[in-house]
């Protein structure tokens, strides 16, 4: 982290035996309960070196967050150390910007933190960064993006849900989708084989082979964040061709009917995310028999799958 020129935020959990290493690099991270404030306090005295901080305030997600009761007991704790604490932001959490359902609740929500602002106006030795803003209320709410907007799932080129894109395809009057998709998931056939009509492939009894079937084995699975859901459902690119999984997904493997494609081999290049030839696997199509959204299957990506930056 020397002489970096970016900031990190840290907004879930940090432990307080983390809290040096988070204060000696210059890291912020969200403070929304008085343990946490206090320790801060503690360390970046004993470090002398002053934490920076972001106040969570709770309006209406019922999650993290410092009550209304609360708020100002907080502040009156943070301008008595202000030798030890540099309040960068104050920020809440919107409770399902992308459903259109929760309008009314996030609407709610937007008012109680601006309520917060306008009372905290008057403090001079107070000059936070407001946000509150996701990926999806950044589209559907622009009003609410305060000083700064916490862009995720935007960056990597997906719209949060099908509906924030159908909203800003009206908004904008036009039906192309202007995001450019940054990841991709590929693997390659590990093996190839022939099976005879009338036997069963994998485990189980899923799959019954109604004629002779090449299959295509790749060494992806469950364990790699590929949903077992996707069992005789999933789809995969291979030569640009669009095929199917066929039997159960395995810890670390599964099946692809390639019956109907020759020239399919042990090293082929398949396609599990993204684009090949004129098709594509999109994360929208997983969602649709794994049940996952689009956070849920990027996040479930292990880490060791390996990572490989292109141009």
């Amino acid at each position: 982290l020397p002489n970096h020129d970016y900031t990190l935020l840290i907004m879930g959990n940090i432990d307080n035996n983390e809290l040096a290493w988070a204060i000696k690099n210059d890291i912020h991270f969200c403070v929304f309960e008085f343990d946490k404030l206090e320790a801060a306090i503690k360390v970046a005295k004993k470090l002398d070196v002053k934490a920076n901080i972001h106040i969570e305030l709770e309006t209406g997600m019922n999650r993290t967050g410092f009550d209304a009761m609360l708020v100002t007991s907080v502040l009156e704790k943070v301008k008595l150390n202000l030798d030890y604490l540099n309040v960068k932001g104050i920020c809440s959490h919107l409770a399902g910007a992308e459903d259109i359902a929760n309008s009314e609740r996030v609407t709610d929500q937007f008012n109680r933190l601006k309520k917060y602002q306008n009372q905290m106006k008057s403090l001079k030795w107070l000059n936070p960064k407001w946000h509150t803003s996701s990926s999806a209320a950044s589209i559907r709410f622009p009003d609410m993006q305060l000083d700064m907007s916490r862009i995720g799932i935007l960056q990597y080129g997906f719209f949060p849900t099908q509906e924030i894109l159908v909203h800003y395809l009206s908004q904008n009057k036009n039906n192309i989708d202007p995001l450019k998709r940054i990841l991709s998931w590929k693997t390659r056939v590990m093996d190839v084989k022939t099976i005879k009509e009338g036997e069963f492939i994998g485990y189980g009894t899923s799959f019954y082979t109604n004629r002779e079937t090449r299959i295509a084995l790749l060494p992806v699975g469950y364990s790699d964040g590929y949903a077992r859901s996707l069992s005789n459902n999933g789809k995969v690119l291979i030569k640009g061709k669009r095929l199917d999984v066929i039997g159960n997904v395995n810890m670390s493997m599964l099946a692809i009917d390639i019956t109907n494609i020759e020239g399919i081999e042990k090293g082929e290049e398949v396609v599990l995310i993204g684009n090949q030839g004129d098709n594509e696997i999109s994360i929208s199509s997983f969602s649709d028999f794994s049940q996952l959204i689009n956070y849920e299957l990027l996040t479930r990506l292990p880490q060791d799958i390996p990572r490989i930056i292109t141009e």
